[in-house]
């Protein structure tokens, strides 16, 4: 069934692909990948290519597939930026989800291709920057979140974002159910964000024992540290102890990643990202059995919710 939750899947590095974002939007949820998966340059083309006609195809018989994302990595540090959005721009891409800096020329480009951006930030401060700079939405990555994460609490950032910003915003940090994705609403979220979930997919290019540990693992086996890129992010602990590292004593952070040697950096291989919310998945599912499951469990949460009396 196509699905009526309103849900955008993370960019994941590494992991996220044409395949798996096919299957996501063909479940009828945003399908999103980083355009440094598509490496180099010229698979980025193919794979916006790719994409482009999958959902074409699946239009064609009747389907009503959600659109797609291409998230950009902003720091100075990108080497292909300027080549990506180009790219992005060539094939119409309906969304662009922004990191790690607010970009005025980026948002100016959209703009004028009529590419809705969405950008990711971890306070109040950096969400009016993004604003102020041209973003025409936000992302609010809280505490719990997958890889690179905020610390704040949902409640406080999404309450400060809505106190000014009427726009689209979507709520990213431990949602890996329909519960969640109904609180994320309740919140004054329009989207719940979600990203660690989907590792454990059929569909997800994700090694197995990657898979695997996401499904062993609870919110306590996270570490949250910056001891790898620079900047604070959540992490599994299996994969920095398999790595030869102590997760409690791990050394001092040292520069942030040169997005453009990526390939070249081991921690992005065998140091897992994943957020707090896993402890409730237990298996591995294909992208459209999972967000069936959110579905009902979302249905099930509002109507539960409804028929509860207000206490006076």
């Amino acid at each position: 069934m196509n699905s009526k939750i309103p849900v955008i899947a993370a960019p994941m590095f590494l992991i996220s692909d044409p395949k798996l974002v096919m299957a996501q939007c063909a479940a009828g949820i945003v399908g999103s990948f980083p355009s440094l998966n598509a490496r180099p340059v010229s698979v980025l083309d193919e794979w916006l290519d790719e994409l482009n006609q999958g959902l074409a195809s699946l239009r064609s018989k009747g389907h009503q597939p959600a659109p797609y994302a291409v998230n950009l990595i902003v720091h100075k540090s990108n080497a292909r930026l300027e080549q990506d959005l180009a790219l992005c721009i060539k094939h119409r891409v309906p969304k662009i989800i922004t990191s790690l800096g607010a970009n005025t020329e980026v948002y100016a480009a959209c703009a004028a291709a009529g590419i809705e951006v969405l950008h990711d930030v971890t306070t109040n401060v950096y969400a009016h920057k993004a604003i102020d700079k041209g973003a025409t939405g936000l992302i609010a990555v809280c505490a719990g979140a997958g890889g690179h994460a905020g610390a704040q609490s949902p409640f406080a950032l999404v309450g400060e974002i809505r106190e000014w910003f009427k726009g689209p915003l979507a709520l990213s940090g431990a949602i890996a159910s329909g519960r969640g994705i109904l609180a994320a609403l309740a919140l004054g979220a329009d989207y719940a964000y979600i990203g660690s979930a989907f590792i454990a997919t059929t569909e997800a290019r994700a090694s197995d024992a990657y898979k695997q540990s996401i499904i062993n693992s609870t919110a306590s086996d996270i570490i949250y540290t910056k001891s790898f890129t620079g900047i604070a992010g959540n992490y599994l602990r299996e994969s920095i102890v398999n790595a030869g590292l102590n997760p409690d004593a791990l050394p001092d952070a040292q520069s942030v990643v040169d997005f453009s040697k990526v390939n070249a950096a081991k921690v992005w291989k065998d140091i897992w990202g994943s957020g707090q919310g896993i402890g409730v998945i237990h298996e591995v599912k294909s992208v459209q059995t999972l967000v069936d499951q959110w579905q009902k469990e979302f249905e099930v949460a509002l109507e539960s919710m409804c028929a509860k009396p207000v206490a006076g």
